[in-house]
Order: structure tokens, then sequence, then C-alpha cells
């Protein structure tokens, strides 16, 4: 056996590697024997330089201290070696790691070899320990799973990491194939194949690496959940360029992508819980964003008291009533609820529309399920898959949300799905859905509680009935906006009036709401309170503008009371209620139909169209006078004489003008429908709806009142001029029970002579004539006394001693009502009274 042959198979002291190391082969009086190839390339000497020569030519006698050990853990590099001071042949020194190796059987003499030396450069040692170090963690304790696969895709080794995945010893699962070990994975990244095989097969086929690809599946160490893995695979060869292989390198990810999934969650969640102020929408958009990325089942059950607006229970829930109203699965069927009650499934015995039960499902939860736990603790219950979050806000329950990770089926041969539990990370992200829910669901539950107040009260305050006029014929169409609340301030009405006339009057308040709806209620009051005073248009208008334009100080808030400048009430500060109506606009307008006269004026706003018989349409010029509120500005009146059988419309602006054209657009429109002569009222509104307010809905408040003419028969009425003497009171009474005879009403001669003598006498003493006496049959009988005085008679009680004073008195006592009515000449005082059932039933 040769030198260099004898130390190939000897027992090195140390780690140092032959194949890379100087070899020199000692005899026993260390003189070189052998030099290897690899010494040659370390210290410059030839073979025949250095054979024959003692060691000490080459090294130093005596070994120096060693390169200092670096403060990492782990075994000190370089362990068991000496190190020496060698010299070059070009002089230089270097300083190497030295092991030796006795020969076994060497005869020990002369020239003879008895142990070989081995020595490496500290530098390339050092270098190359610690890729041996780095190979040993990679193998031993890195995280990154590592597999190596031979060209027929079987694995033939993997490091530590890759066993604890596989959860088994390496020798159990060598040659396997990776679809094998991770059946039913696939990779989610696109542009790549989407198995584990056709992967590697193109990275053997290619030579070029893959990086980063995510692969899911679910490892045989956590059966029934998926991970996520970053992946990367590169093909092996050896050092003749001989592919031998592929190496895989997998990291799990999973924790990382279920944080970022969840974060989008949360993300989505904002964006799509809570978009519309629906407490059952709100419920839909949780389930469906939950389902089936975080949940493969959802079920919401809210509280009655929150679908109708009522306030949130607190304390015990034991009398709450829940509704089913949203619930989603996977599998787009309703998820099984087994702790819910049987027995709750129905509400057969609820038969009011208006009661939520009608709509959704009441149910209950028998004691010891999740829900119930949740409800008597407040708190959320996991039990195994099925995780309970109650649905909290001010300090109440709202409802709960069930998230269930098990979809059960009933379909044959099918098995439920897989049971996964929820991690900590997943509980409070449920806590988080449902919080973001619940103050969405509460905010919903105060809005229909608000809606529904202001819907009663916007009901309350618009007519519910127009009865019947001699005056006028009517039709109504009024249109809420339904993009904000479904209540605003747009009003109508029709006021009968002293004398058969009618007042007519449209309002619009800006703004929506229950103030919106509460500041019309006053509008709509003080119109008709005015308009009893019988004003003429433009004086309504002016003390409906005073009483816009009060101070906020002097008006009154939402509950009755008066505020000072400071907001206080009654000595304790308070927040006033701004009664913000600048802005409000108001058209009225009285037609008599005795002179077929119509008297208007208009604050602010749109003038009425005005369609004569023949279909002619026309929107006067009507001075348009300051909106309400503004003051200091007049307002001014304009007389109109309408054919009979005139139509009248008046409106407010959000049924002619639109975000998508000009007003003048919508009146042109609203124009063309109302000349149709031969359409009946209720037509022409259905019309100018269908025609300016496509499908019903506007983004203001809408309301429409058509009115058209009538004129009482000459037979109905009865007038006559008087001159301001005494004599006239007895040609009064005789006039009149003559006319009421001729009528067939002479049931009430008696009281009409006494309601005629009593008013002609007292325009005869207290004012100047001449006296103008009228008689209309109507549904009740009217009597009216005009003179030029601008004085008018109040009612009082006489006392004993007293020669008069008595007579208004008894006129009150006689008719159903009475009053005063100013003009420009003067004033007329009109009674009223009923006719008996005969008589009315003869009129008809």
């Amino acid at each position: 056996m040769s030198a260099a042959n004898t130390a190939e198979s000897a027992d090195f002291r140390g780690p140092l590697d032959i194949t890379r190391a100087a070899t020199v082969v000692l005899d026993a009086e260390d003189t070189v024997i052998g030099w290897s190839p690899a010494a040659v390339e370390l210290l410059g000497h030839r073979p025949s330089d250095a054979l024959g020569r003692p060691l000490s030519a080459f090294l130093s006698a005596r070994p120096v201290e060693g390169p200092p050990v670096p403060d990492v853990p782990g075994p000190p590099p370089l362990a068991g070696n000496d190190f020496h001071v060698a010299r070059t042949r070009d002089g230089r020194e270097l300083l190497v790691a030295t092991a030796t190796c006795p020969l076994p059987g060497a005869p020990g003499g002369p020239g003879t070899p008895d142990r070989v030396l081995v020595a490496a450069e500290v530098g390339e040692l050092r270098h190359w320990e610690s890729r041996l170090a780095l190979l040993q963690g990679l193998a031993t304790q890195s995280p990154v799973g590592l597999a190596i696969y031979d060209t027929d895709l079987r694995l033939t080794w993997s490091n530590t990491a890759y066993e604890r995945e596989i959860g088994q010893p390496l020798d159990t699962y060598r040659g396997k194939r990776a679809d094998e070990l991770y059946s039913g994975g696939s990779f989610v990244t696109q542009g790549y194949p989407q198995t584990l095989d056709a992967v590697m097969h193109h990275v053997l086929a290619t030579g070029e690496p893959i990086l980063d690809l995510h692969f899911r599946g679910q490892p045989p160490s956590d059966p029934g959940r998926d991970h996520l893995w970053s992946c990367s695979y590169y093909r092996l060869e050896d050092a003749h360029g001989h592919v031998f292989g592929v190496c895989e390198d997998a990291f799990d990810i999973s924790d990382r992508y279920r944080a970022q999934e969840r974060l989008t969650l949360l993300v989505e969640a904002g964006r799509s819980i809570g978009t519309v102020l629906d407490v059952v929408t709100t419920a839909e958009e949780v389930a469906e964003v939950a389902v089936p990325d975080f949940a493969r089942a959802v079920r919401v059950d809210v509280t009655s008291a929150a679908v109708t607006g009522e306030t949130a229970a607190a304390g015990s829930t034991a009398d709450m009533t829940l509704l089913r109203v949203a619930e989603r699965s996977a599998t787009g069927q309703a998820a099984p609820d087994p702790g819910r009650s049987a027995t709750a499934a129905g509400s057969a015995d609820v038969t009011d529309p208006a009661d939520p039960r009608h709509r959704y499902p009441p149910v209950t939860y028998p004691p010891g399920s999740p829900q119930n736990r949740s409800l008597s603790s407040g708190g959320l219950v996991l039990d195994e898959s099925t995780l309970v979050v109650p649905l909290r806000a001010g300090g109440g329950i709202l409802g709960l949300v069930t998230f269930d990770r098990t979809v059960h089926t009933d379909a044959p041969g099918h098995a439920p799905a897989p049971v996964t539990t929820f991690d900590g990370g997943e509980v409070a992200l449920a806590d988080e859905l449902a919080a973001r829910t619940a103050v969405c669901i509460d905010n919903a539950r105060r809005y229909t509680r608000e809606r529904t107040a202001s819907l009663a009260l916007q009901r309350q305050l618009l007519p519910h009935h127009l009865p019947p006029r001699s005056a006028v014929e009517t039709a109504y169409r009024y249109l809420p906006a339904d993009d904000v609340t479904g209540v605003g301030g747009d009003w109508f009405d029709v006021i009968p009036l002293s004398g058969t006339r009618v007042g007519l009057v449209v309002g619009d308040v800006v703004g929506h709401g229950l103030q919106a709806a509460a500041t019309m209620g006053r509008l709509r009051t003080s119109v008709r309170a005015f308009a009893q005073l019988d004003m003429a248009p433009d004086e309504l208008l002016t003390r409906l503008d005073d009483l816009v334009g009060q101070p906020a100080e002097e008006q009154y808030d939402a509950y009755g009371t008066t505020t000072d400048a400071t907001g206080a009430v009654g000595g304790t500060a308070s927040h006033a209620y701004d009664d913000v109506t600048t802005g409000a606009t108001c058209l009225y307008a009285v037609y008599d139909p005795v002179s077929r006269h119509c008297v208007m004026a208009r604050a602010g706003h749109l003038p009425p169209a005005i369609v004569e018989p023949g279909g002619r349409v026309s929107f006067p010029d009507l001075p348009a006078g300051p909106p309400l509120g503004l003051g200091g500005l007049p307002f001014e009146s304009m007389e109109i004489d309408l054919p009979v059988g005139s139509l009248l419309a008046l409106f407010t602006d959000g049924l002619v003008e639109a975000r998508d054209h000009d007003i003048s657009r919508g009146l042109d429109a609203l124009g063309r429908v109302l000349a149709d002569p031969s359409a009946s009222l209720d037509e022409l509104c259905d019309r100018a709806v269908a025609e300016l307010v496509p499908g019903g809905t506007s983004a203001d408040d809408t309301a429409l009142l058509l009115v058209r003419t009538r004129e009482l028969a000459e037979g109905r009425v009865a007038e006559w001029e008087l001159s301001a003497e005494p004599v006239s009171v007895g040609r009064a009474r005789e006039l009149a029970t003559g006319q009421l005879e001729a009528w067939g009403l002479a049931e009430l001669s008696f009281s009409t002579e006494l309601v005629v003598s009593e008013l002609v006498t007292n325009a005869v003493r207290y004012a100047g004539g001449p006296l103008r006496l009228r008689l209309i049959r109507d549904s009740t009988l009217l009597c009216e006394v005009a003179d030029t005085g601008h004085t008018s008679p109040h009612l009082r009680h006489s006392a004993e001693d007293d020669e008069g004073g008595r007579g208004l008195f008894i006129v009150a006592q006689l008719v159903q009502r009475w009053g005063t009515r100013y003009t420009r000449t003067g004033k007329t005082i009109w009674t009223e009274q009923a006719f008996s059932p005969a008589v009315t039933s003869q009129l008809r």
C-alpha cells in the first residue's frame, strides 16, 4: 500500500477532511516521506523539495495559540485540532490546523511510514466547517421543511421540520411520492401547474427553479385543517452535471396567511356591513361576509324590539323574543340548528301583518344550548365548532350571531363536513364582526324608531281624506323621498271657508325626517288657524312669515316649552331644538264659487298651473315673494277669474325638478299631461306621477293637488242690497223668510229671522251703508250681512241690569258657527245653520 493510500484509510484525530486538506506522511523521526498534491497546492514545495527533509522545515516545532472562538452557541470551531505556523516556498507564513493519525502496524524505523499529518489553512477550514454547520442546521433545526425527491419523484431524504409536518420518522415515508403525502392539496398561485407532480416534472425538464408557490393542503399531522406553504423547487445535479433529483423547501405561512385573511375580512366587513339603515339587511350582510371564508354557516337572530325600533333589552333576557332574520350556509341550504327549539319554528298564531313575527319566525333555545348560555351570560360561547356571539349595544342585547364550522347534510352518501374549531384569533375576529354588526343594527334600530315616529306624525298632519266640496273637485298624490328617510316637509291642504269658499295651500319645508315633519305640522296648523280668520292670501303669508321668523329663544322646542337664548328651560340648562325653517315655501289661494274669483299669493313657491276647460295651460306670473322666515319683504296677491270647469294644479318642486333635467322641462311635461280635458283628476294625478317621477321615487318629496272649479247655481244664492236705516231690519226679515219658503226650508224661518234681525240691527246701529244680505243654500244654510264698517262685534255675557248685549249671544246659540271676515270695503258677519236630517235627505 502506498503512503497516499495508507493516509486515505487512516483513522484521523480531528474533524479535518483529507479529501480537501494537505497530507504529509512521516516516519518515526518526523522526516517527510510522503507529500500529497494538496500539500503542494497549500505550501508551494514540490515533492522533490520536501521528501527526506524534517517536518520542522515546513511547520513550527511547537503548537501556537489558535484563533479566537466566536461567542456563538454550539461547539467551538476546529475542535480537536492543533495550530502551527507553516512556511511556504515563497517565504510566507500561514496559520494551519493539523491533525495526526498513527498508522496501525507501522514498523517504526527511519524511512518507513509511522503516521500521517493532515494540515489545512485555518481560513479555508473555517469556511468549510461553517458550510457543514449550515447544512447540519438546515437538517435538524431549520423551520423550513426540506425534502429531496429522485427523478421518479419519490422522496429520498427530508429534514426534521418536514418530519414534524408528516408526523412520522423519515423511514416510514421514504420512497413515497409527494402527491401521496399531501393528497387533495393544490397550488393557489396562478400561472403555474396546479399539482406537485406537474411542478416537479417541470423543474426536472427545464432546470428552471420555481420560487414562492403557495400550496394549500392538509398535512397528516393536522388533518381537517387547511395549511398554506410557500414552496420553492430547484433541480439537483452531481459534480459531473448529472440530474439526480429535485429539492423542495416549504415554509408554513398559515398563521401569517390567516392573519391577512382576518384583516381582509375586517376590511370587507367595514365596506359591506351597514350599507343601509335596515336591521334585516345588516344581518344578511354579516352572514354574507362570513360565509364561506370564515364559517360554513351563519345564523343571525335579533330581538323583535330591534326590528320595530324599540329600545334594546337590558338586564334579564328571560322574556326576550328572538327572530331569525338571516341565515346562510356554504351549501346554499339552510343549516340545521340543533340548539333551536322545535316548537319555535312556526308563527301561525301571529295574524297582525305589522308584527315582525309575521315575516320572520321566532326562535327559542333550550337551556344548556350555546345560544341560551350566551344570552344568560351576555358573553360569547365557544362549543367545539360552534361560536355564539351576542350583539350588544347601548348596554342592551340586540340579538345573537351563530358562526358554525360544520355543515350537516341529509343527502345519502354524503357525510358531514370535517369539524374545524375556532382558534383564539378567530374568536377575536368573530367578536369584532359582531361588535360592528351590533353598532350598525343599533343605528338602524334608532333610524327605524325615528322613521316610524316621523311617518306616524306625518300621517296625522297630512289630510287623510278630502271630503267633497260644493266649490271644487279635488284629487292629490303625495310621494315622500325614499332615499333619505321616507318622511319630509312637503304638505298640502284644502280648507273650507265661509261663504262656500275654499282655501287651497301647498308648502315645502327644507329637509327630511322628524324635524321637517314637525315643522310642516306647525305651518299647516298655523295656516288653518289664519285661514279660519278669513285672511287674504297676502296677509296670511305675512302672518306666517312673522311666525317662522321669530327668534329662536321665542320659539317652542320639541317638547312644547319655551327656551331662552341660552337654551335654559325653567331655570335648568337644556339643549334647545333649533327649528330651522328658513327656506320653507308656501302657496295659498282662495276660490269663491259664487264669483268664480281666485285670489292667490306665494312665498318663494312655484306658481300653480291653470288649465282652461278647452285644455289651454298657463302658469300665471304670480309675484314670487320671499321664502318664509326671511322677513322684511311684502307679499302680493293676484286675483284671477276662473271659468267653470277650470283645472288648478298646486305642486312642490319635487314633481318637476330632478338631477337630470331643469325645472322648465318638468313644467312643460306637467303641462302636457294636464292638457287632456277628458281625463278625470285621479287619472291626471297618476299620469303626472308616472311621467315626472318614474318608479315613484324622487330625490325630494313630491306633493300634487289638483282642483277642478265649480260654480254655485243662481237658484242656490239670494242677495239683496239694503239701506242703513232701521226700516231695513223688517225688510230683511221678510226677504229671508220668503226665500226660505221658496227653497223649502220653512223650518229654519224662525231662527233665521232672529239671526237676520240681529245682524242687520247691529249693522244699522254701528256701521255704515249700504248693507248687503246674502243667503246661500249649500250643505248648510249660510246667512251673511255685509257693511262698510271695520269693527267686529264681540260675544259677551250681559249682566242682569243690562238693557242690551244679548242679541249676539242668542244668535250664537241658534247657529252652528259664526264669524267675521274683512274685505277691502268693510266686513261681513256670517252664520251657518245645519239642516235637519229630513231636509238633508230631501236636498240630496
